[in-house]
């Protein structure tokens, strides 16, 4: 099977790295991504927006459908990557056989991906997590790793967290999704869904929910407890 896997924000294609080898192994073919302007921290980003991100993941879509002789390709994503992912299968939903969503949901239409983190010169830099009371996020990397961690962030585009998701195809609600519950469980990740706090995931018509625990970086964490998740997805 083809594999796409999106990044989250701050990240590029490496953020696979520990990843991409157990899926191989497995006989499937990955794509791991690296979005327009998150190359290195040299990149140059000013004029890239969130249709410029999904652009590419749906770039990568067709090529991969098409690598695989029109088999339906198996879409990851982590974190808010989750929203640019469903954004391509809303562009490209009879490419996609099912969606892995990583510690991160679908946005709805009209809202941007993330709101509320400062941005100086059209860049959104990585917050401190702990500073943000957000000590989940990070709690499986030890302090050697986190110091890398955020040493190794790439800025984010302003416009890519800040423009509005655009929503088109209601056959993207046909695609299966498997919902990965790092930081949160599957548990809190149902009452959410149930609580309409998260609708463009509860109008998925197929979901399911697999807890992994550990921070919200799991990739990098525990990357072969995350792959054998997407190869279980994959089957």
């Amino acid at each position: 099977m083809q594999i796409v896997l999106v990044p989250g924000l701050w990240l590029n294609a490496s953020t696979w790295d520990a990843v991409v080898p157990e899926l191989e192994a497995a006989g499937h073919t990955a794509h791991p991504l690296t979005l327009p302007g998150m190359a290195s921290k040299d990149a140059d980003r000013s004029a890239v927006g969130l249709a410029d991100h999904v652009g590419a993941v749906v770039e990568a879509l067709d090529a991969a459908y098409d690598a695989g002789g029109g088999e339906q390709v198996l879409l990851v994503s982590h974190s808010a990557g989750c929203g640019i992912a469903h954004a391509a299968t809303d562009a490209r939903p009879d490419k996609v056989g099912r969606q892995v969503h990583i510690g991160g949901f679908p946005g709805d239409d009209g809202d941007p991906l993330l709101s509320g983190l400062p941005a100086e010169n059209g860049e959104v830099a990585m917050p401190d997590w702990k500073e943000m009371g957000e000590d989940a996020n990070v709690r499986d990397f030890s302090d050697e790793q986190l110091t890398q961690f955020y040493a190794d962030a790439i800025p984010v585009p302003e416009r890519v967290i800040s423009e509005p998701v655009r929503l088109h195809d209601e056959r993207r609600w046909d695609v299966p999704a498997t919902e990965i519950c790092p930081e949160y469980t599957a548990a809190d990740l149902k009452e959410w869904v149930d609580g309409g706090h998260l609708a463009e995931l509860a109008s998925i018509k197929e979901k399911d929910y697999v807890d992994l625990g550990g921070g919200h970086w799991p990739q990098l964490t525990q990357p072969k407890a995350l792959a054998q998740a997407i190869l279980d997805a994959a089957r």
